[in-house]
């Protein structure tokens, strides 16, 4: 049986698994949350949660008094980021500038922690990013990434921030998402460099080289998004 955690993204994968089989065609209006919700056995609330996901990842879009659409790339003159579901809080900036101070301070405290079977993971985790972005698995993409940088945080040897990291991650891993539309080729590919060099920062036990290279990364990441945090 799925978690309640999970769902959302399983019936993510599925509408992305029609949109990219045809069943689901570009510009067409998606079926109704009702129909939807019955149709996966679902309850609304993870169905919104699932199309949050695919309209972050610039797959659907919502047009208000319309509905809800497949994109259509052919009707896109450019491609531009979903509004930021969590505006009423923090703006996408601030998340940014919290990601680069606290997931620096974590990557450099977990460096001489983590495992070869962690590092190994996250060499995995990376070669899945770069294949499923080349299939145009988005979901599959940003799960590895998340994973990527869950296993970081996982050997932080400072309890109160990995703490702080799952308290915010909602916020935090958004902005993982948010860029999905607007990233080319190229900045995938350096992206996918930057988590190498990450890992071969902490394959070496250099943590203040680990962090350097978590924040660039991040700052990067911030630029594609057209921030300068």
């Amino acid at each position: 049986m799925l978690t309640k955690t999970f769902l959302p993204q399983s019936v993510a994968r599925e509408i992305q698994e029609m949109i990219q089989s045809g069943a689901l065609k570009p510009g067409e209006k998606i079926p109704s949350q009702r129909e939807f919700s019955q149709k996966f056995g679902v309850s609304r609330a993870s169905l919104r949660e699932a199309l949050l996901t695919l309209e972050t990842l610039g797959l659907i879009k919502t047009e208000a008094g319309r509905g809800t659409f497949v994109t259509d790339p052919s009707n896109v003159t450019k491609p531009g980021m979903a509004p930021w579901r969590y505006s009423d809080s923090y703006s996408v900036f601030d998340v940014f500038q919290t990601r680069i101070m606290l997931e620096g301070q974590i990557t450099e405290l977990a460096s001489g922690r983590l495992t070869a079977n962690q590092l190994d993971h996250m060499e995995q985790a990376t070669k899945q990013m770069e294949d499923c972005w080349a299939n145009q698995d988005l979901i599959a993409n940003v799960e590895a990434d998340l994973s990527f940088h869950d296993t970081i945080v996982a050997a932080c040897s400072n309890a109160m921030l990995r703490a702080l990291y799952q308290n915010v991650r909602d916020q935090l891993t958004e902005t993982q998402r948010q860029p999905i539309p607007i990233t080319d080729p190229e900045r995938m590919k350096a992206s996918i460099a930057e988590h190498r060099r990450i890992i071969a920062a902490l394959r070496d036990n250099d943590g203040p080289l680990a962090r350097r290279e978590m924040e660039t990364h991040i700052r990067n990441t911030a630029r594609c998004a057209g921030l300068q945090p």
